[in-house]
Parts: structure tokens; C-alpha cells; sequence
């Protein structure tokens, strides 16, 4: 088993007899009927339905921990703070809180803190939450890189990374396909636009894996074919990497045989194992 400490992650606690109600009202995925010790992918939406931040949001003893980047904690709390009104809840950073990526074969560690199970996709592991200054096992690998190059070899978009916060809807970072909308719960922010989305089948944009021929190019860089712009790299790592590409342009630009470039590396969309979507090359994308 291998583990990485997500340094840039921190936590958001919500409690109260209204939490989960409250929740359930704000974010993308039903958390309400989470047990205990059990997780889901969400995203709190601006009205237009695209993401503001997404999350993992777990159950714990008197309420729910939100997992997401460190730097947007304070904004969120600030937002849910904003549609509290008058139910009975407590919004509060959890500082000191550490969170652990835990993945691959063997058995967990012992860890003075609490499991969940990533809710995305069941190869990227075990979140793991302890305080800062609890000990770690001796001799558990410890790699932010290797943890990257798990998530990028898996197709996994990392917010603000790979999808812009704030421009892009939930189709577009994938989260139909990765657990992250309940499209049989009640309303939400945003959720008219999501769910017309689907019914549609508009997100012509996707998060999409890529094989890279070349040096590894920054994150943000176009994606062209042609003279044409159809998407922008995201992270990478060996040789794969992420990047949101229209795929409506993907498909006329492998139909012509133009090739994608992001800099001076040529890129060769490759579906993930666990998307659903039509994708260039299969008889149902155009």
C-alpha cells in the first residue's frame, strides 16, 4: 500500500440537527443518508450550475467533514454561511486537520484518525483524516508525485487543475460518471441547468485522458488542431495527462486526420475504463 498527504486539502465541518437537510438543499449529491464513516463526491453550484468547489463529504459522529482544496475553505464556509437562514447549524474550519490519500494492495495502516472510502472511483482507495502531529506507521511510502501519477493513469480530474472553478458545469469534470450528482434527489443550487444537461446530452466537453508524445506540457496550455482550439491541458504525469477538450472537435479533427498538439507534444485521447459517454472513434460520437 502507498499513501501521499494531501498538503493542500483541508477540512470544513457542518453539525447541528439541520445539517443534513441543510446540505442536501446546497449540493450536488444526497449526503443526508450517509452513515457514519461513509463518503460522497459533491459540488456546491453558482445558480447557472457550474462549479464553485467540489468536495468529499463524509458522515462523523455529530455531523459532516468537507475534504477540499485548503485555500477555498474560508469561501465556502463563507457561502454556506450566506444560505443558513434559519436552520440549526454550525459552520466551522477544522483546523489541524491532515488528510491522508491511501491506495493499492495490503492492508490498511494503523492510524490514530477516520477512514472513508473514496466515493469516486474504488481504485483511487481510502481517505484518511488524523490531526497534525499523530504518528504515522513507519516504513508506509509516502509520494505526492506517485498519488498525481495514480490519479492521472485512472482519468481522474482534480479541481482547479484540470477543470476551472467557476467555469465549468459538473458533466464537464465528469461527475455524472464519478458519483458526484444524484440525479433522483430533490432540488439544488444549479440543479435545473444539471439536469437539463443530461436530458439533453449538451456537455459536449469532457475531462478526457490523454497519451503524451513529447515534454510534459504546463497546465492551462491550448489544445489545438489545426488552427483551431479545442481544449486546455491539465495535469500530467508518465506520460498520461488530463485535458477538457471539446470532443465534438476531437472527433472532426481525427476524421480529418489532424493531429492535437498542446505545445510541442502530441496528444492521443484515450477513454477511461470508467466513462459512459460516446467518445471519438466509437460509432455514436459524431
Amino acid at each position: 500500500m502507498r499513501g501521499a498527504i494531501l498538503e493542500g486539502r483541508g477540512v470544513l465541518v457542518v453539525t447541528g440537527a439541520d445539517a443534513g437537510r441543510f446540505l442536501d438543499n446546497l449540493l450536488t449529491t444526497d449526503v443526508s443518508t450517509l452513515a457514519p464513516g461513509r463518503a460522497a463526491y459533491a459540488a456546491l453550484l453558482t445558480p447557472q450550475g457550474k462549479i464553485i468547489v467540489d468536495m468529499i463529504a463524509s458522515r462523523t459522529g455529530d455531523g459532516y467533514r468537507l475534504d477540499l482544496p485548503a485555500q477555498h475553505i474560508s469561501d465556502l464556509a463563507r457561502r454556506l454561511t450566506l444560505y443558513r437562514l434559519r436552520s440549526k447549524v454550525e459552520i466551522a474550519e477544522a483546523p489541524g486537520v491532515r488528510v491522508l490519500a491511501l491506495w493499492g494492495d495490503g492492508m490498511l495502516p494503523r492510524i490514530e484518525g477516520d477512514f472513508v472510502a473514496d466515493p469516486r472511483l474504488s481504485a483511487l482507495g481510502v481517505r484518511a483524516y488524523f490531526a497534525e502531529g499523530a504518528p504515522l506507521p513507519e516504513g508506509l511510502p509516502l509520494s505526492l508525485e506517485a498519488w498525481r501519477s495514480h490519479r492521472v493513469a485512472l482519468g481522474v480530474p482534480h479541481g482547479g487543475l484540470d477543470f476551472v472553478y467557476g467555469d465549468a458545469f459538473p458533466h464537464e469534470a465528469c461527475m455524472d460518471q464519478l458519483n458526484g450528482i444524484d440525479f433522483r434527489k430533490g432540488c439544488y443550487v444549479g440543479q435545473e441547468v444539471v439536469s437539463r444537461m443530461e436530458h439533453r446530452g449538451t456537455a459536449r466537453t469532457r475531462v478526457t485522458p490523454v497519451l503524451l508524445d513529447g515534454l510534459q506540457p504546463e497546465i492551462g496550455l491550448a489544445v489545438t488542431a489545426g488552427d483551431r482550439t479545442i481544449g486546455r491541458m491539465g495535469s500530467s504525469a508518465d506520460g498520461r495527462g488530463l485535458a477538457l477538450l471539446r470532443l465534438d472537435r476531437v472527433e472532426e479533427a481525427r476524421a480529418a486526420g489532424r493531429p492535437l498538439i498542446a505545445g510541442a507534444t502530441m496528444l492521443t485521447p484515450a477513454k477511461a475504463a470508467w466513462a459512459r459517454f460516446a467518445f471519438p472513434g466509437e460509432p455514436n460520437a459524431a
